[in-house]
């Protein structure tokens, strides 16, 4: 007779508690880093869109953002942002309605020690791509040059949380720490550019959001 030794219940239930303790701790940060890749990619996706309707508008229309005007009742046949990005991109406007309850936390200039700004979307023209992206821009922005440039922002998750800004602690318009990676990224938009608006932004854009002063350059508002 051979004897047979098993594992007893105790130590069945001692092996699942390891597991289950060991899962509470690293599936937030798994999660975390899921929904910052997606983020991220939607966000450049969404930028290359944009950049792409302004050329397109250019060699169609023969107007960029530094030609648009002032259209706040939506008016198809004014040269406007509303129009080029209705006309050249495949977003479809989001009714005042359904923007009731989306409110946007803007960290002020992408630094995340100073602060959030609530902004209200339903003085912007708010347009949802196919793909859930959300682009936002103020319903007055006109006249886009370099000096003078709009702003906007993309929310790389749709209208759905978290709505806050992507963000780092920011010195001398540099991220000198890690940046919190989350769905809203400012942007600003310019004569024929489209580019991000915040330290934590371009850090982001360039590759650079894991390292200590990756991002050059001055902070814009993103809200103008």
């Amino acid at each position: 007779m051979t004897k047979r030794f098993g594992f007893t219940l105790a130590e069945v239930l001692i092996t699942l508690a390891i597991i289950g303790v060991v899962a509470a701790m690293t599936m937030p940060t798994l999660i975390n880093n899921t929904n910052g890749a997606q983020f991220k990619t939607a966000y450049k996706k969404a930028l290359s869109v944009l950049s792409q309707a302004v050329v397109m508008n250019i060699a169609l229309d023969d107007y960029d953002l530094a030609g648009t005007s002032a259209n706040t009742d939506k008016n198809e046949n004014t040269i406007s942002l509303y129009r080029m990005f209705s006309e050249r991109t495949n977003g479809a406007l989001i009714e005042d309605n359904e923007l009731s309850n989306y409110e946007v936390l803007i960290s002020n200039n992408g630094n995340a020690a100073t602060g959030t700004a609530t902004a209200v979307p339903n003085t912007n023209y708010t347009f949802r791509f196919q793909d859930g992206i959300v682009f936002s821009f103020k319903n007055d922005a006109a006249g886009c040059t370099e000096a003078k440039p709009c702003f906007g922002w993309i929310d790389a998750n749709g209208t759905k949380g978290p709505n806050k800004t992507v963000s780092c602690t920011v010195s001398e318009g540099e991220c000198t720490d890690k940046v919190t990676i989350n769905d809203i990224f400012p942007i600003k938009f310019y004569d024929q550019t489209v580019a991000p608006a915040s330290a934590p932004a371009r850090a982001v854009l360039y590759g650079s959001e894991n390292n200590e002063n990756g991002a050059e350059g001055n902070d814009d508002s993103p809200l103008g």
